[in-house]
């Protein structure tokens, strides 16, 4: 019998391909996305996708979203206390597990593991250990389509953010970024793959540019965000936006 479970949905490419390989192995039963969302800007934690489009992307996989609203840089206290308690209730709906598109950032896993422990839930990383080379070459061959909304200025200039992830991009990335983007250096939303019954139609629109502070007490929405695309270390850099209309 499949084991009921939360989905940490971040509209991105290793949520896509960890939600693919959850239903391929069939161990659990997702009754729900959950995906942080900025409450000022209504869009995407860090992604900075509109939840318009987010909600596009729960109609084509079939599954309801549950969004997590959080102000505008709480503090960890507050983001803590919203988990907790959005954990609780999902709980009581039944599920045993939550799970994540991580791929190698062990003190984030640790992060998870012991908050959820709290909850007397358990997190599972299907994406885990596999080496990232290996994984976006298996996401573009699955015949998934992600675009870069989000890359950080300090590992990738303008030209990175509104592109495709295809062969070019790869081959255009410096030696010093992961292929995965694992450390944060940009972030996606998929627009179409063997998961949706349909692709999810959008146009690109402005590119801005945004400079962040925050202490590192800050949940500033990359540290621990719902799903994949972090940054483990406090804001202290600019980011590049590629508006999705």
């Amino acid at each position: 019998m499949k084991q009921p479970a939360i989905f940490n949905w971040s509209g991105g490419k290793d949520s896509a391909l960890a939600l693919y390989k959850v239903r391929q192995q069939g161990q659990y039963a997702v009754q729900t996305l959950l995906t942080t969302v900025s409450e000022p800007y209504q869009r995407i934690s860090m992604h900075g996708v509109r939840t318009a489009l987010l909600d596009r992307q729960a109609e084509a996989l079939g599954l309801p979203c549950r969004k997590l609203f959080l102000p505008e840089m709480p503090s960890m206290e507050a983001y803590e206390t919203l988990m907790a308690s959005t954990m609780q209730e999902l709980k009581k709906g039944g599920a045993t597990a939550s799970i994540f598109g991580d791929i190698f950032l062990e003190d984030l896993r640790q992060y998870r593991e012991n908050k959820l422990a709290e909850v007397e839930l358990r997190a599972v990383f299907p994406l885990w250990g596999v080496p990232t080379t290996e994984l976006i070459r298996e996401f573009i061959g699955l015949g998934f389509k992600t675009i870069t909304t989000c890359v950080n200025e300090k590992y990738l200039d303008r030209s990175f953010v509104g592109r495709v992830i295809d062969e070019d991009f790869l081959r255009d990335l410096p030696a010093n970024v992961d292929p995965c983007g694992e450390n944060g250096e940009f972030h996606t939303f998929v627009f179409d793959g063997p998961l949706f019954s349909q692709p999810i139609p959008f146009e690109k629109g402005e590119i801005v540019h945004r400079k962040y502070t925050a202490p590192a007490t800050s949940a500033n929405g990359a540290d621990y965000e719902c799903g994949d695309d972090k940054d483990p270390s406090p804001f202290d850099t600019g980011f590049w936006y590629c508006d999705l209309v």
